[in-house]
């Protein structure tokens, strides 16, 4: 808990002359972006200096496009490109990798998680706190498989993990200038960014929020790639797989001991009978199931290690945009739809 003497501490400096940088990781958002904007600047006006830093991961629509008007029509823009898709886990990396602002803040651009919430991260930043996340009060446009699965993975990480991670809390945050160096050490390449927020300490606090509906499109996280994020989450923070792999094996061993001292008993006592067919493929079956599942888990954790051990970078730019650097107005027809059916909406 901060002390009030260390939070006006940390307060001096933030109230005036800060510079904030929101940084908005997307991949293939045109539908969504000048809608976003539009609501961004409203949702920062008063907040002092700030900037919009835009993480293209690879888009292959007319994101960048789209992402070339805005640049071209508003002045504290940045544009990052990588050169392919990598990943927003990645893409949310090179972000904070690129922000120079005193305090960060990271933001998708679908407009489920609503820019009129930054202002009270800010708020709670300039109490002192380093790290202020947006906390879902409501999941809407989540089905329930979706809100129940999050749950169980919730739960599951704060039984096994080292690391403690706040319930139904994404990716939506605000960074202090600190949290970011602190964030920017970390380097691995099986990223599970919401760990990695939680992992580095510091003083944090909740702001609910209701999550709204996606403005247009469908979400890129199907139950595949959640599945494996999920993955990602659970061998990144915790070697508790490979122990219950280990207590697994202890059972299965004491289990096949007793059942052949009791094979011995019997044939000992009642002559050398032949067991069953069905029972020995039971056996067979489960003995081969547990072993392969154990293999499964090891070999999880032997190909994070492969990964890390081959040191390649984990992004690569492929350019970076600002105001200064365009000449010429775009004027692709779909991009300008685009513009005047958000600027209708």
């Amino acid at each position: 808990m901060l002390t009030i003497t260390e939070a006006e501490r940390r307060q001096s400096g933030r109230e005036t002359d800060t510079q904030l940088t929101v940084v908005i990781p997307v991949f293939n958002e045109s539908a969504c972006l000048f809608a976003f904007h539009r609501r961004l600047q409203a949702s920062m006006e008063g907040l002092g200096r700030w900037r919009a830093m835009y993480v293209d991961d690879g888009s292959d629509d007319c994101t960048r496009l789209v992402l070339r008007k805005l640049l071209y029509d508003h002045a504290n823009i940045s544009v990052i490109r990588l050169s392919r898709n990598f990943g927003k886990e990645v893409a949310v990396t090179a972000g904070l990798d690129h922000a120079d602002g005193d305090a960060v803040i990271v933001i998708d651009a679908d407009l489920q998680d609503p820019p009129e919430v930054i202002p009270a991260l800010v708020a709670e930043w300039r109490r002192g706190f380093d790290m202020v996340y947006a906390q879902r009060r409501a999941r809407a446009g989540d089905g329930w498989l979706k809100r129940v699965t999050a749950s169980l993975f919730y739960r599951l990480m704060e039984r096994l993990g080292r690391v403690r991670l706040p319930r139904n809390v994404g990716d939506f945050r605000l960074l202090s200038r600190r949290a970011v160096d602190a964030v920017r050490q970390y380097r691995e390449h099986h990223r599970f960014m919401k760990g990695l927020f939680a992992s580095i300490g510091f003083a944090s606090t909740a702001v609910p929020y209701d999550r709204t509906p996606r403005y247009s499109g469908r979400s890129k996280w199907t139950y595949w790639r959640l599945w494996n994020l999920a993955l990602e989450g659970i061998t990144g923070f915790t070697v508790m797989p490979l122990k219950i792999a280990t207590y697994l094996g202890m059972m299965v061993a004491v289990f096949s001991l007793i059942y052949g001292g009791q094979i011995v008993l019997r044939t000992v006592i009642f002559g050398n009978s032949v067991p069953g067919y069905p029972s020995l493929m039971t056996v067979v079956l489960f003995m081969g199931g547990v072993q392969l599942m154990t293999m499964g888990v090891i070999g999880e954790y032997l190909g994070r290690v492969f990964n890390e051990a081959k040191f390649r970078p984990l992004y690569i730019v492929e350019d970076v945009f600002d105001y200064d650097v365009l000449a010429d107005p775009v004027t692709d027809k779909t991009v300008l739809e685009l513009e005047r059916s958000a600027a209708a909406a």
